[in-house]
């Protein structure tokens, strides 16, 4: 007979190990609830089913299947779901909304290759390997899960979708792939055996000599081993066998490069920057040198309350801005300089519970937040802005210079930097309901020196950027339009603000402006993310530099400017000529730009070519917008360069090409501190690519890398370069050798 409280065990034991459904034909189970928005949702779809009945959900652009847990599923194992959509539309997250606290983002397009639209993949995440880093989920009170489209909006099927109490991770090679000199990195899972591993080139078998293992401390569930070959690589053939996995790769002749140290300019350590970094460890793992307070929401940012509103990011509602003194402090604290934003309009947030659009007054609006249903968009269904404008008094109070000074006169911790508000060009847009009046030259023009001489006032020594210019459009015109162009002499207005800029800044007997200050995103489209996409994505970073390369977007085509070269953008090379005909002293940033697709592993690679594209034109500022993920391919590039204290150098040294197609597959990127050289070669390409690097000497260097079948995580080991004549890069990878 069996104890009474051995069955209570054991039947308290079976019921927290079993597996939990929550949603099975037709409906959502065991108390769980769909807090999505803007998303249309069938929970008894049939058009495409395993079983009776699946969800059908269609999305509008970054909005949401949500489904809420009456309870925590933080100690499960994992989640199992079918899904059909098309993966480039869609991405995961988990979340604590008590915490509000948000896991990673995960691509759907990093849950597997065979994913589609027409038909239903299972998908198993194990929540101690979260895709696509091997993070894992950690502690918390996990019991949100989020399905949410990206930009174009999204329609998918969804069934079957069940927490699981265990699952086995069956020990396996992963991955293997030709590296550097003598290597193959393999990565695997378990406790595998590589006795019976072998490597052939050419169809002669190499010896390995030596195993190399490293598991990144934040993503442990993978391993890389680096096997090193008792001979050096060549063109041909390899063939790598490891238990199931059989691989094999041609090995290309070379791409000639040659570095040249004595060719050499600074490096500005300030282009390592971000915005809104989350914490100190993360600017330390990082490497961040520069951390902006930024973006709409500061416009209206109010420091007597830390009030803040979020603009037409978020139905203009009011809310907790933070406290900017304490976040300078410990931004600086960890390391890192500061950029703070001076509000620059007449209004800021008067409170953390009003907003501008209650349904009540305005009932015939375009949308409603759904979490708080009488704040409204300030757009008529029609896509018009609300008429009449709001009453400013009901959200904001009034801001002047004068509450400027009182604010900075009265910060703890100083900034090293302060913007002149953020792309106040496009006021009237992000800003409606304080501003609802289109941003000519000469207003914003007046905002800037206004508040410039206010903040030099106060703190003399501070750095003033300005004008945060949104893109490309209004570098040369305003939101009035070309009327205003006329009407200012037909001069492009980037080029008529530093002009009077300059004029300002004699007449105040002070420099008004020390940075010009830009936004820069990429213009072409490249949100289908597949291979056509990613090629374009890994080429368009040539707008930052090439006064040849006609920009793949609407840029290209377009007329309506008055600067030399139209359709190339050649950014960092044309505002720095700008700047010498028009104000010569002023330093150049780029307060936000972005890869274009973070989750993506050519993200991180358009992330790593553009930092060296910095370094090399000598770019003095920037800041990524606006949040890496540490783990994820964005936050790999800073790590790469920067990360947990070793630097790519403080010098450039120039590199050569053989190639003048280079930039379309590759980037080499090469760098000194005192003796000691620096390398980042990346490969643009699906296939591995072998480098001959004249000048690159031989020697023991630390080595990181990330891409390629080796997947999206930080590894790093130590490699002898015993022939620079042949280095091999695997595909979709980028490499960071130093010199020890």
């Amino acid at each position: 007979m069996i104890p009474l409280a051995a069955l209570v065990a054991l039947l308290f034991s079976t019921l927290v190990h079993a597996d939990e459904d929550i949603y099975v034909d037709g409906a959502l189970s065991g108390g769980w609830q769909n807090w999505g928005w803007n998303t249309v949702v069938d929970f008894a779809a049939t058009d495409l089913k395993v079983g009776d009945s699946s969800i059908l959900a269609t999305s509008q652009a970054w909005s949401a299947v949500s489904l809420k847990d009456p309870a925590t599923f933080g100690s499960y194992a994992g989640l199992k779901f079918d899904i059909a959509a098309t993966p480039s539309q869609l991405q995961l997250y988990l979340e604590s909304t008590a915490d509000s606290v948000q896991s990673p983002s995960i691509p759907v397009s990093a849950l597997g290759t065979g994913i589609n639209p027409n038909s239903f993949t299972t998908v198993v995440i194990d929540f101690s390997a979260l895709p696509p880093s091997g993070a894992p989920l950690g502690a918390g009170t996990w019991d949100r899960i989020t399905w949410q489209a990206l930009g174009d909006g999204a329609t998918y099927h969804l069934d079957n979708i069940q927490l699981l109490t265990s699952i086995i991770v069956k020990p396996q090679f992963l991955s293997a792939e030709p590296l550097a000199n003598n290597l193959i990195a393999v990565t695997t899972q378990g406790a595998v055996d590589f006795k019976n591993v072998t490597v052939s080139l050419n169809n002669t078998p190499i010896k390995v000599t030596n195993i190399t293992t490293f598991s990144p401390a934040d993503t442990p569930s993978r391993t890389i081993n680096y096997l090193k070959l008792a001979s050096n690589l060549k063109a041909g053939s390899i063939t790598i066998k490891a238990g199931t996995l059989n691989v094999n790769y041609t090995l290309p002749a070379v791409q000639y490069a040659s570095i040249v140290t004595a060719v050499s300019q600074p490096i500005s350590p300030l282009i390592y920057g971000v915005n809104w970094p989350t914490s100190a460890s993360y600017i330390q793992q990082l490497g961040v040198t520069l951390s902006r307070w930024g973006g709409n929401a500061v416009t209206a940012y109010n420091p007597f309350g830390d009030f803040t509103n979020a603009g037409s990011d978020w139905y203009f509602e009011n809310r907790d801005g933070g406290n900017a003194d304490s976040w300078i402090g410990w931004v600086k604290d960890a390391g890192s300089k500061a950029m703070m934003t001076i509000p620059g309009l007449d209004w800021v947030a008067k409170d953390t519970t009003s907003y501008s659009y209650p349904k009540t007054i305005y009932p015939d609006q375009q949308k409603f937040d759904p979490y708080k249903p009488d704040a409204g968009n300030g757009i008529f269904p029609n896509g018009s802005y609300v008429q009449p404008p709001p009453d400013p008094n009901r959200g904001y109070v009034p801001w002047n210079t004068t509450a400027a000074k009182k604010w900075l006169k009265e910060l703890k911790n100083k900034p090293e930097f302060l913007f002149v508000d953020n792309e106040i060009e496009i006021a009237h847009a992000t800003h409606q309901d304080i501003h609802p009046q289109p941003v000519s030259y000469d207003e914003e023009l007046s905002r800037v020196i206004a508040y410039a001489k206010a903040a030099k006032e106060v703190l003399p020594t501070t750095n003033i950027a300005a004008p945060s210019t949104c893109a490309w459009w209004f570098y040369w015109t305003s939101a009035i339009g070309y009327t205003d162009n006329a009407a200012h002499g037909n001069v492009d207005f980037l080029p008529w603000f530093l002009a009077q800029m300059k004029s300002a800044s004699t007449t105040a007997g002070k420099r008004l402006l020390d940075y010009l200050d830009i936004h820069y995103y990429y213009a072409p489209d490249t949100g289908a993310n597949d291979a056509a996409a990613k090629a374009l994505r890994l080429r368009m970073t040539r707008s930052l530099w090439d006064p040849g390369y006609v920009d793949e977007s609407w840029i290209g085509t377009n007329k309506e400017n008055h600067q030399p070269n139209q359709n190339a953008v050649w950014l960092i090379p044309r505002m720095k000529q700008l700047i010498a005909s028009n104000y010569p002293g002023t330093k150049l940033s780029i307060s936000e730009w972005s890869s274009s697709n973070d989750g993506d592993v050519t993200g991180g690679l358009v992330t790593v070519d553009t930092l060296g594209i910095f370094g090399r034109y000598g770019l003095d500022a920037a800041t990524y917008w606006a949040t890496p993920d540490a783990k994820g391919p964005v936050g790999l590039a800073y790590w790469l360069y920067r990360g947990a204290g070793t630097y790519f150098g403080s010098k450039t040294a120039q590199v050569n090409f053989a190639n003048s197609d280079a930039a379309n597959t590759y980037g080499i990127y090469a760098a000194t501190e005192g003796s000691k050289l620096s390398v980042v070669i990346l490969n643009k390409d699906t296939k591995p690519l072998s480098f001959d690097l004249s000048n690159l000497p031989h020697a023991t260097y630390f080595m990181r890398h990330f891409g390629g079948a080796a997947g999206v995580a930080k590894w790093q080991t130590t490699v002898s370069i015993t022939n620079r004549q042949y280095i091999v890069v695997p595909s979709y990878t980028a490499v960071f050798l130093r010199q020890a």
